[in-house]
Order: C-alpha cells, then structure tokens, then sequence
C-alpha cells in the first residue's frame, strides 16, 4: 500500500455473498445427526468447519440451524438472500476507504448478518492494529445499523456512523409510532402526543424488578388512567389498556445515527459507498469470481485475499504516478 495514499476520514465496510463449491444433492438435512469426527478423518474442509464451531464468525454466529449442511463443505451457508434459488455461500467482506476506493482490509465469513457485522468489527480492530488508521466515519447500509453495532462503534471507537438504524418501530396499522412520542433525557421519560408521561415504573413492587430485560430493552409504560380517559386511545393503544414503547439501552447511539442522516455529509458518505459495490461487480464479473474452487474457511479466505489483492493492484496501478522515462 502505497504511504498517504489511504487516510482514516472515512470507510465503508459491505458483504456479498459468494457460491460455495457444494451443492445440495451431497447435502443432509440441518436437524440431521452426522458424525462429523468421522468425516475429519479424510477431509479437511471438515476438520475446518470443526475448529471454527465456536468463533463468533462461523459456528458462534447464530444459534439457528441452517435448512441444509453440506457434507463437502459444511462451514458453507445455505441462503436464499437473492430472492432466488438458495444456495451455499460464503461472505466476502470488504472494509474500503472512501477516497480511493482501495480495499484495506478483506474477511471471510458465514452468509448471514450477524456473521458479517462480526466481520466488520474484526477488519476495522485489525486495521488499526497493523496499519494505524482510524477512520473518523464509517459508512454502511441497514445490516450494520444495529443498537449494539452502533453502540460500539460511537462509544467504544469514537467512529461516526453514517449508517441507516435498524428499526422496526414503524406500525403500519394507523396507530401512533414511536417517533410520534417525545423522549425527555432529563427526566428519562417519553411525552406522548397530548402531553402524558410514559415512565420504566407506574407503580412500586414488593420485590424490586429489573429495568432491562434480557434482549437489552426498557420498557416505558403509561398510565392505564390516563390512557382510558384519553380521546386518542384508539389511534394509540386500542387493543391494550395502556401504552407501551421499548427502548434499547443503545438508544443513544441510534438517536446519533438518526442526527447524522440528517447531514450533507451523511449523503455525501451514501453516495461515496457505492463504491464498494462496484468493487463487487468487478470481482463477480470480471475476475469471475461467482463460485469459489477452494472449500473450508481457509480455502474461502485465501480465494477472497487473492481476489482483493488483484484487485488492489490495478487500482494502485492507475493511482500511482508512473516514473518519466529516462532518455537513452
């Protein structure tokens, strides 16, 4: 990499999904019991698989079994991400700089989300580590606008997200949202639209309940006399006696994100990180890099590495200045 040409303003981190040399004729069934020590006896895709059952990237990123593992490859993920056929997949992903486009970082993982948030993380960790780059902004799409993404990413790197927030707060049945309530930090309570409060605790307990919940969630409840005499019940709460709004304790971090899409800046980073599905396109129709011949997490990552490297190389191949020919 060539000294100054890649800063830490701003980097974008994507996954797209790549076929896996396994198909589903060799495959069984996700709830299947198969003796997979046999199997690592005289396969080294399997012995793979194996030793990554308890990373955060592979075996550790979702407790959901998978419909069908293959018995060629069965770190591979089957998907059906693309609306298609579903298939065995391996997720490539990138972490980019926005200047120039340079790939700084590649990673291999699972083909499903949580698997490539991890990704995200562990490439923004390792560049850090290896190169000194600390991007001031990151820019990606909805899949890495999670509460604890975000979180980790403002209050523990001191990165900008400029990334959309996963948010499924939105009610599509004409009663009010969650954005039609106003959250007051000061006396940590939200306003509802004719000026009631929605407090963690309406009345005291005998034994004391938790305010967070297992999934990282407050609840704010109001009144139930409030509620009963109020003319908006019917478009607030018409099939509960009173209201109800979950917050996340990362709440902050996507109140952050929600003020940064606000900017000139957030479309300016939007517009910038369609860069990296460019870089994408040119790996799947250029370098025709759309089935991987290598199996097992090693044989995807080392696939993925090469890929990005050509790549990388034509890109400073166009970025560098070439030295004047020296007369005869």
């Amino acid at each position: 990499m060539a000294e100054g040409l890649v800063g830490g303003e701003g980097f974008a981190a994507d996954a797209s999904l790549i076929k896996a040399d396994a198909n589903k004729q060799r495959s069984v069934e996700g709830a299947e019991e198969v003796d997979w020590e046999a199997m690592a006896a005289t396969r080294r895709s399997v012995r793979e698989y194996l030793d990554t059952l308890d990373e955060v990237a592979w075996g550790a990123a979702s407790e959901v079994r998978p419909k069908f593992v293959s018995k060629s490859d069965p770190a591979a993920q089957w998907t059906g991400a693309l609306k298609g056929h579903a298939f065995f997949a391996y997720a490539a992903n990138y972490l980019i700089d926005l200047d120039h486009a340079v790939i700084v970082d590649v990673e291999a993982s699972r083909a499903i989300r949580q698997a490539e948030v991890g990704a995200a993380r562990t490439m923004i960790n390792r560049v850090q580590d290896r190169f000194d780059l600390y991007p001031e902004r990151l820019a990606a799409d909805t899949a890495y606008g999670t509460a604890e993404m975000l979180h980790w990413l403002v209050h523990e790197q001191g990165i900008e997200p400029h990334i959309p927030v996963f948010d499924k707060s939105q009610r599509s049945d004409g009663t009010f949202s969650r954005d039609d309530f106003t959250y007051d930090y000061k006396r940590d309570c939200y306003i509802c639209p004719v000026g009631k409060e929605l407090r963690q605790r309406q009345k005291i307990y005998r034994v004391p309940r938790p305010f967070v919940d297992a999934d990282g969630m407050m609840r704010y409840r109001a009144s139930k006399l409030d509620c009963q005499a109020c003319a908006l019940k019917p478009r607030c709460c018409p099939n509960a006696p009173a209201r109800k709004i979950p917050r996340s304790i990362h709440e902050g971090a996507r109140d952050m994100a929600r003020d940064i899409a606000k900017t000139e800046a957030y479309v300016t980073s939007r517009r910038a990180r369609k860069k990296i599905e460019r870089l994408f396109a040119h790996l799947k129709r250029i370098l025709k890099l759309d089935r991987l011949r290598l199996r097992g997490p090693n044989g995807a990552r080392d696939e993925f590495h090469l890929a990005a490297t050509a790549q990388n190389l034509r890109k400073l191949a166009k970025l560098i200045p070439m030295p004047e020919p020296s007369p005869a």
